[in-house]
């Protein structure tokens, strides 16, 4: 087997992967993942992508890639044949990568959240000296969700996404996670600025999907503008939603807002006759795995999130 630097390739040696990874990800997750590979294809043949292939042969196993991103890394993606002994290639490429990043001058962080299809990721995670935290991805068939109905508080209201709330959703975000296990798992939630950027890769650019703004809302007091609630919704194949993003204010927590809100995303994607909507939800968080039951999710595939901190 022999591990070669990505940028040493044309991304039409990686076709055979490519089709595979996306088969596994519409079998499984019902996520049409072409975008995404398109996007990774793009930055393979612009020499721009950090990230290694394993060989055998010259018959690709396996790929992953990484980005930097101030002072951390992130590992956007490993996928390695199920077709071949996954866990020695799935070893390989990983420390590779870990080894490119951690001489990396300045690096403090490195976050991984991988989906794996085959092989267990998390034995090899935990080798090299990552905290894994377990998180589920859920999948609602809207036949079968289970609505209340029930309305906002008088002193609340719930309006649509506008573009115009970028910066208070931004901060909603880091004021909802500054003790939560999610702002542990992703450090860009731990800043307004971080939070921000956040916001703008899933939904001005499809880093989660195709943002959907018809199935995205806010919600305030009644007589404010402060930001205490909201749901962030995309497409990530037809007929398919998948939540971005849900949080709600501490204080505001506990009175049936984060429902509200999943219940107003559930309804418009049903008036556009999507069929299913998708999340992902660390399993610590048993509010919020309870509530995603009790609307008739059930979870697909368990994976972690795992953080390296120098």
């Amino acid at each position: 087997m022999q591990i070669v630097d990505l940028r040493t390739l044309h991304s039409r040696s990686l076709e055979g992967l490519f089709q595979e990874e996306a088969r596994h990800w519409h079998d499984e997750l019902h996520w049409d993942y072409r975008a995404s590979i398109e996007l990774i294809r793009r930055f393979i043949d612009s020499r721009a992508l950090g990230g290694y292939a394993a060989l055998e042969n010259t018959h690709p196993l396996g790929y992953g890639f990484y980005v930097l991103e101030d002072h951390k890394g992130l590992i956007g993606g490993l996928f390695v044949s199920p077709r071949c002994t996954q866990k020695p290639v799935t070893q390989a490429l990983l420390s590779e990568m870990l080894a490119a990043l951690r001489n990396t001058p300045r690096l403090e962080r490195i976050e991984a959240q991988l989906m794996p299809f085959g092989s267990e990721l998390d034995p090899a995670f935990l080798s090299q000296y990552f905290l894994l935290h377990p998180r589920q991805f859920m999948l609602l068939p809207l036949t079968e969700s289970v609505l209340c109905g029930k309305s906002l508080s008088s002193g609340l209201r719930i309006e649509p996404w506008s573009d115009r709330a970028f910066e208070s959703a931004a901060r909603l975000i880091q004021l909802a996670y500054a003790d939560h296990v999610d702002g542990q798992i992703n450090d860009q939630y731990r800043s307004e600025a971080g939070s921000l950027k956040f916001l703008r890769n899933i939904v001005l650019l499809p880093g989660c999907g195709q943002f959907l703004p018809e199935a995205s809302f806010l919600v305030r007091p009644a007589t404010g503008d402060r930001l205490v609630g909201m749901v962030l919704t995309s497409t990530v194949a037809e007929g398919v939603g998948h939540t971005t993003q849900i949080c709600v204010l501490p204080g505001y927590q506990g009175h049936g807002i984060g429902r509200q809100l999943m219940e107003h995303s559930i309804e418009a994607l049903r008036r556009r006759h999507y069929d299913s909507l998708s999340l992902t939800v660390t399993a610590i968080n048993k509010h919020a795995v309870d509530l995603y039951q009790h609307l008739g999710f059930r979870t697909l595939k368990t994976f972690a999130a795992g953080v390296w901190q120098a």
